[in-house]
């Protein structure tokens, strides 16, 4: 089983990826561990660099479960999964699960930190669905839509089976 799960900020990936690996022991990645430089926020490491740790992880791990909202990876990791999933519950839905969201160490030195940039974080979470680029939703419905292997849609807002 090699599940990628991709979407917005705030859709569910997360939690969900979680819970498959907690419920299928697989490994887990998330995305935002290898897309930015450590300990610095909003600086992104060499897209090279990300791809060199991806292959590793997928060498080092036969069963996975990848989430994240970046295209550029996603679509790296394409020929590699089992099963793509890409969570879409809606804009209203992203905005909530931001707003309630626990602390993140591995992102933020502090709660005061994390929560200093959630108006940010919400500003780019509403532009998901206007904005151009690779972590754009036209990028993700693109990649979703032309995927020949299996695949899932998840539109509603508990995303895979259980409440964020």
């Amino acid at each position: 089983m090699r599940i990628l799960i991709f979407g917005n900020s705030g859709s569910g990936k997360s939690h969900s990826a979680k819970r498959l690996s907690v419920d299928y022991g697989l490994a887990h990645l998330d995305l935002d561990t290898i897309a930015w430089e450590p300990g610095q926020i909003a600086v992104p490491r060499p897209l090279a660099a990300a791809q060199e740790d991806l292959d590793g992880f997928v060498l080092q791990h036969p069963e996975w479960v990848i989430e994240g909202c970046y295209g550029e990876l996603i679509e790296f990791l394409l020929p590699h999964c089992s099963e793509l999933v890409f969570m879409n519950p809606g804009q209203e839905v992203c905005l909530m699960n931001n707003h309630r969201r626990p602390f993140e160490p591995h992102k933020y030195a502090s709660d005061e930190a994390q929560e200093r940039m959630l108006p940010q974080l919400l500003e780019w979470v509403a532009d998901y669905y206007t904005r151009g680029g690779s972590w754009s939703y036209e990028h993700h419905r693109r990649l979703f839509d032309a995927h020949a292997g299996a695949k899932r849609e998840i539109t509603g807002p508990s995303g895979l089976g259980c409440e964020p």
